[in-house]
């Protein structure tokens, strides 16, 4: 007979995930992996989407070597968190590694294939088309390249910006650093939505009226309006992944 405390037990119904009407929180031991159109020889796990009344999906994408991704339903960013990507738009090629991202237009042909195993957050949104504004362009790049800007002139708290701030574009992908101790200086309550995915480190997450412990791997999605607030704890840096909706109307004019 084992043992109450043998590890190989099931968490009897023990977890830190929490769904609420503002807010989900997604962790590791909750994740699910799925086959989806589109694709070949890759698993996902759909952590944002519209059945939890999110205007965007956003999932990680577990590829074995050899995998593919072919065009997406919606616009697509895609940033890689292990293993090696091979993109192929408009005729061009790119290799990314850890830290490559790239972005697709709506409609525009492409293929991402897994040269060795790897893992990839995917998000994906319909566009919102501007009048008279420029059409979008693929975008590649290593966040390695990327500047980092203090948030509010605070230095512990580092935000580097994946895409470009144009009107063309709906929607924005940071990286956020927090060295040990820093914080959010107020709680944000604001018309976006966010998909955070914490890549690093970890602290406490106050979302809606509940404050949760949060550490790398685990998922949190954010309604419009959702208080929310965030701090370091640890010896070593946060740091997240964070996308947002972006440069609209929310009336949708």
């Amino acid at each position: 007979m084992r043992s109450s405390l043998d590890p190989e037990l099931h968490s009897l119904g023990s977890t830190r995930s929490s769904l609420k009407a503002d807010h989900l929180l997604q962790t590791p031991d909750t994740f699910v992996r799925i086959p989806l159109p589109g694709a070949e020889r890759v698993e996902f796990i759909v952590h944002a989407s519209p059945q939890v009344g999110a205007r965007f999906t956003q999932m990680t994408a577990e590829f074995a070597a050899g995998g593919t991704l072919g065009r997406a339903p919606a616009q697509r960013f895609l940033y890689v968190l292990e293993g090696e990507l091979e993109l192929n738009a408009n005729g061009k090629r790119h290799e990314l590694s850890a830290g490559g991202y790239a972005y697709f237009p709506e409609g525009m042909p492409h293929t991402v294939t897994a040269t060795v195993a790897a893992r990839a957050t995917v998000i994906e949104k319909p566009f919102v088309q501007l009048t008279n504004s420029a059409t979008p362009e693929v975008v590649v790049g290593r966040e390695g390249d990327v500047p980092s800007t203090p948030l509010m002139g605070d230095d512990a708290l580092r935000v580097q910006a994946l895409m470009p701030d144009a009107p063309e574009y709906d929607f924005a992908v940071n990286t956020m650093t927090y060295d040990p101790g820093a914080a959010l200086s107020m709680v944000e309550i604001h018309v976006m939505e966010h998909g955070l995915l914490m890549l690093e480190g970890g602290g406490v997450y106050r979302l809606g009226d509940a404050w949760y412990p949060v550490e790398a791997g685990d998922f949190i999605w954010m309604a419009p309006y959702c208080p929310q607030w965030f701090g370091a704890l640890g010896k070593k840096p946060a740091k997240y992944l964070i996308y947002k909706d972006w440069r609209r109307h929310p009336l949708g004019a």
